[in-house]
């Protein structure tokens, strides 16, 4: 008597669920930079009095003010398009991570730590903040696995 084995992944999701979860996820990362770039923009002033209070960025502090919400505001259009989620995806990871190693370098040695990112992450703990930014560079890269072979269309 012959058995038929069948290996099934632990695991496994549809295209279509791929897709629905990839996107589900840039909407969470949109959404975040959305609400960070228009706190950026409507406190400009705030946000760019705490850019100059730092040592290294000061001397930029302008230029940063402007950059890093009209870079959040491009990114987050890329993310609600799918033909441009991929790199808009790449693009927050990125930022993501600058983000996080400025908050971390801030964190272990700047004797005072402003926070002037927006109005849910600047009531979390600096170690807080931290895993906040590591879960979203998570997620955001775990949407570009579930891109990663693109997605089946049925037309």
């Amino acid at each position: 008597m012959n058995t038929v084995t069948q290996k099934i992944a632990p695991f496994h999701l549809s295209s279509a669920a791929r897709e629905w979860l990839s996107f589900s996820i840039c909407l969470v990362c949109l959404a975040l930079f959305v609400i960070s770039a228009y706190d950026k923009i409507t406190e400009h002033d705030r946000f760019l009095r705490g850019l100059v209070k730092v040592k290294y960025i000061s001397d930029y502090a302008l230029f940063v003010s402007w950059a890093v919400p009209i870079t959040e505001t491009v990114i987050a259009v890329m993310l609600l398009f799918p033909a441009s989620q991929k790199p808009g995806l790449y693009g927050f990871t990125l930022l993501m991570s600058v983000f996080t190693i400025y908050i971390g370098s801030m964190w272990l040695w700047a004797e005072k730590l402003p926070c002037h990112c927006n109005l849910i992450v600047e009531k979390l703990s600096w170690g807080q903040h931290v895993w906040f930014n590591i879960a979203f560079i998570a997620i955001a890269s775990y949407a570009l696995i579930l891109q990663k072979n693109g997605f089946k269309h049925k037309h």
